[in-house]
């Protein structure tokens, strides 16, 4: 745990969120600022500063945040289709620097997005 992380004092129950599921290695909870009807961030337990450091060092936890993200949409109803959006740095719009997965849908997604 990152003692200065946003994400990291959610997972210990530090700072409250609205929780939508959870599993041994991800947490997803409701965005705060939604982006989409639904739109719901799902994240690793550990602390890494984004997707690709996640890869490299937990390659299953990544695929961890797949899986919560499909199980999210299905429990959500977006039948229909979503999109799952990982923000990689400063220049991507990434504000918390703890790996994060969005789950948008619940509308029309355009593209390209951006």
């Amino acid at each position: 745990m990152a003692t200065d992380c946003l994400f990291c004092k959610i997972v210990a129950g530090e700072i409250p969120a609205d929780r939508v599921h959870e599993t041994e290695t991800t947490l997803a909870f409701r965005d705060i600022e939604p982006q989409a009807p639904t739109h719901v961030l799902v994240i690793p337990k550990s602390h890494h500063a984004n997707a690709a450091e996640l890869a490299v060092a937990e390659p299953q936890s990544y695929l961890d945040l797949v899986h919560t993200a499909a199980a999210v949409a299905k429990a959500e109803g977006l039948d229909e289709g979503y999109r799952m959006v990982f923000n990689t740095g400063a220049a991507a719009h990434q504000t918390v620097f703890h790996a994060h997965l969005h789950v948008l849908g619940g509308r029309a997604m355009t593209w390209p997005p951006g």
